[in-house]
């Protein structure tokens, strides 16, 4: 029992005087309080793993001390509360564990029962801390594995699947707020000629590079960059109009040309994008489907007017082949 922290709290000096005694025949140095108030001070020092209680204290009742300590312990922690009494009325046992007490010992309190009582104690407290350290390792692996399912493989960036969960929260978030919310669709210029020319592992390579900008592009906590499939990525901003989002994506265009990646099928003789951006104040009259449907629709005319550029669509005016 080296390893335990206990806090006797009596007000009696003669009890104390033996409690501490019997506490040391065990390996046990406990921590002492001779009030309530004192109890309080030194639990939220020392966290202790079990608390001795003496129930009728000279300043704050020793239920009310339980309850307090209860109310400032931290959801993975737990302290066992044995309360000392000389109470025997059911009802009073039965407070005691309504407060938050674990168990009781009458005055004067046997060696042997003090000793019984820690030690199934410590059992308690060892299953807490073994408990509290596999909820650790559980939310630990479950937070990798949610980020694994909202990531892209290759790009680590987020996925198609996180788009389509972030995107709806994010029309709902501006409507909510009468903002506008614009989708840029991004496109790498050609890649499928990139592909058959500098191979396989220079394209994902072509795409990694090309995604670490896309995700430059949406700093802010309510941004989205995301790997739409293939060559394609799109940005989710919200609160941003038209104009704002065309300046974004020209920016983005003008850093993924910056990276001078070769690449000798297009005019420039490196790797470029061509982006469509579409802007809309979400309300019952609209659905992102028409505004995704937009921002396509502008990237395709992007690139049948010589890629390497930035289209801007107006909602709902979309060809009807592209539905």
């Amino acid at each position: 029992m080296d390893e335990l922290k206990v806090l006797v709290v009596e007000d009696s000096k003669v009890t104390m005087r033996v409690l501490c005694n019997y506490l040391g025949r065990m390996g046990i140095t406990p921590y002492t309080a001779e009030t309530g108030a004192l109890a309080i001070e030194v639990y939220h020092r020392e966290q202790p793993d079990i608390i001795l209680l003496d129930a009728q204290l000279p300043d704050i009742d020793g239920f009310d001390v339980a309850l307090k300590i209860r109310a400032m312990e931290k959801i993975e922690d737990w302290t066992a509360i044995i309360f000392l009494t000389s109470m025997t009325k059911d009802e009073d046992l039965e407070r005691g564990i309504e407060v938050g007490g674990d168990d009781y010992l009458l005055k004067p309190i046997s060696e042997v029962v003090l000793k019984a009582k820690l030690k199934a104690m410590l059992r308690l407290v060892e299953m807490q801390r073994t408990l509290v350290h596999v909820t650790e390792q559980l939310n630990e692996a479950n937070g990798k594995l949610l980020k694994l399912s909202a990531t892209d493989g290759l790009t680590g960036i987020a996925n198609r699947r996180m788009y389509d969960e972030m995107a709806i929260r994010e029309w709902r978030r501006c409507e909510r707020m009468k903002k506008p919310l614009a989708l840029v669709m991004i496109d790498v210029d050609k890649f499928k000629l990139f592909n058959d020319q500098y191979g396989h592992q220079a394209g994902d390579e072509c795409l990694k590079a090309v995604a670490a900008q896309v995700g430059k592009a949406a700093p802010r906590a309510t941004d989205l960059a995301a790997r739409y499939g293939g060559e394609e990525f799109v940005l989710v901003l919200g609160e941003t109009d038209t104009d704002g989002a065309k300046w974004i994506a020209n920016r983005l265009r003008q850093q993924v040309s910056d990276l001078n990646i070769p690449h000798h099928a297009t005019e420039s003789r490196h790797v470029t994008i061509s982006c469509g951006v579409a802007s809309v104040v979400p309300n019952n009259n609209h659905s992102l489907e028409v505004l995704l449907k937009s921002a396509d629709y502008a990237l395709y005319q992007a690139k049948e007017s010589g890629r390497d550029q930035v289209g801007s669509g107006v909602y709902g005016v979309i060809e009807k082949q592209l539905f």
